[in-house]
């Protein structure tokens, strides 16, 4: 599961270094699945109820996924949709 966390970490940076604009609903994934691969289930810290509403929703969709399947998840989604 190393090599995983590591391929993992370096996604996210990509992610986090990424200029163009990411649609809400790849964003929302992401969310959901960084979360459930760092298990941080601390409520979504926006000041804007609507949009926590959303993240919310986006962690109870992807509830029953592991901590491994959440990584992997974030990766796929990372190279589909913005590689």
């Amino acid at each position: 599961m190393k090599k995983l966390r590591i391929e993992f970490e370096e996604t996210v940076a990509l992610v986090n270094n990424f200029t163009e604009p990411i649609p809400a609903d790849i964003l929302l994934k992401l969310y959901a699945y960084y979360k459930i691969a760092n298990a941080n289930f601390d409520n979504p810290g926006s000041k804007t109820p609507l949009i926590n509403a959303f993240k919310a929703n986006a962690l109870f969709q992807a509830k029953n996924m592991t901590k491994k399947k959440a990584m992997k998840a974030y990766i796929e989604l990372v190279e589909k949709e913005l590689k």
